[in-house]
């Protein structure tokens, strides 16, 4: 049974992800980003096309296709090359539901199992969680991340939530108040579904 998404979560995720524009990098590890978070860095050159191939051109795609698997300062030295291409945002959306949101909420079960046994919100949060983190384990950054692997095997929604707003101890004094407000708003909307 696929995860569902609803609503509620969607907005979240649209909300927090903005629409990027393959000039604008977005900075730290990631590659030149187009529409919905849809990252060049870590996509593959067959996948871009068939995702982007109805909204952009064939020169487009064959330029955009030039920076696959590049990130960090090799993609920030490029996004310059792509001030002339602008995604529409009804465009991005439409890849983001048809293209993106499948293939994480799979990635997202695959990670916490037992999610599917739990209410949509929480399902929609931790897709949220997972687009916006991946879904590695290992490591002290990622203490949270297997905590809520535990609570969702427990089905304890509140446990779920604690650790989502626990893992705000990585971001706290960086300049990274989007992401703080991310964990607060997949945390209520996991909360949300207590009592309820």
């Amino acid at each position: 049974m696929a995860l569902q998404v609803p609503d509620e979560a969607l907005a979240l995720i649209l909300d927090a992800e903005g629409l990027d524009q393959p000039s604008q990098w977005p900075g730290g590890d990631s590659g030149i980003t187009i529409g919905v978070g849809y990252d060049l860095g870590f996509a593959t050159a067959d996948q871009f096309e068939e995702d982007w191939s109805p909204f952009l051109s064939s020169d487009e795609i064959n330029r955009l296709k030039d920076v696959i698997g590049l990130a960090g300062e090799k993609a920030r030295q490029r996004a310059g090359e792509f001030r002339d291409i602008k995604i529409e945002r009804a465009d991005a959306e439409q890849v983001f539901k048809e293209r993106t949101l499948p293939l994480y909420s799979q990635k997202t079960e695959d990670a916490f199992p037992g999610l599917d046994q739990l209410p949509a919100k929480v399902q929609g949060a931790l897709v949220s969680l997972v687009f916006n983190r991946g879904t590695k384990m290992d490591g002290d950054s990622r203490r949270e991340m297997r905590a809520v692997q535990e609570a969702v095997a427990a089905g304890d929604l509140q446990e779920i939530a604690n650790q989502i707003r626990a893992m705000k101890r990585l971001w706290v004094g960086k300049n990274l108040d989007g992401l703080l407000k991310r964990r607060d708003a997949e945390a209520d909307l996991v909360e949300s579904t207590i009592d309820s």
